[in-house]
């Protein structure tokens, strides 16, 4: 067995693992007539099977390495944060999140520009300065639009998304940008550092894993005849 096949076999396996935990939650959930929670993992467990679905649909392939970061931060910060109350329990596991969704955030901006550089029909080509600048913008804005949703919640539903026992809900708010900001600005500068000198950066075999899995989204269009 090859590294490449015993990394998908743990990836299979730890999202079957999450799968069920969250398939059990549901289940007591239903029991429970906590119809909110009933709510919110039927959401996860659609979120997680997205990749199986566009795939079945459209044939399109998330790369393994990327697809278990997504369900894994997606079961940290849904399931085990909001549903077994881990924000209530650790007040470091929002803080934790934050920073790595920043990291993360900024490896997707990173990822989008490289797969708009490799489709010829956009041919677009940025400077590895402004690459960095679009990555760290890319997810310091989506970590602004998930306060601003969390505001919305406590604002209409009173569900407490900003409340924390420490401080008051300015002082969480400011905190989780600042932690979003610093996760973005640590991928941006390395990302920056490693393409102003032409090195390998790991996102390069992401970006390469992407591009394997799905060759007819990089296919240039062909020219329609004139007539």
């Amino acid at each position: 067995m090859n590294k490449t096949t015993g990394d998908t076999n743990t990836f299979t396996w730890v999202k079957a693992i999450i799968l069920i935990i969250m398939f059990v939650g549901l289940l007591i959930s239903i029991y429970e007539r906590i119809w909110f929670n009933v709510f919110l993992v039927s959401l996860l467990l659609l979120l997680t099977l997205t990749p199986t679905i566009l795939y079945k649909r459209y044939k399109f392939v998330i790369p393994p390495e990327i697809e278990i970061i997504a369900i894994i931060f997606i079961f940290a910060s849904g399931y085990l944060g909001d549903i077994r109350e881990y924000y209530d329990k650790y007040w470091w596991w929002d803080k934790v999140l934050h920073f790595s969704s920043g990291i993360l955030l900024g490896i997707v901006g990173f990822l989008i520009v490289y797969i708009l550089n490799k489709i010829k029909r956009f041919m677009i080509y940025m400077k590895p300065a402004f690459v960095a600048l679009f990555s760290f913008t890319f997810a310091v804005s989506i970590g602004a639009i998930w306060e601003i949703y969390e505001f919305a919640m406590d604002k209409f539903f009173d569900l407490g998304m900003q409340s924390h026992k420490l401080y008051s809900d300015l002082e969480d708010t400011m905190w989780d940008i600042i932690l979003d900001t610093l996760g973005a600005a640590i991928i941006s500068i390395l990302g920056y550092f490693y393409m102003s000198r032409n090195k390998e950066f790991f996102i390069n075999d992401l970006l390469t894993n992407f591009i394997e899995h799905n060759p007819k989204l990089f296919k240039k269009r062909k020219s329609k005849p004139s007539t």
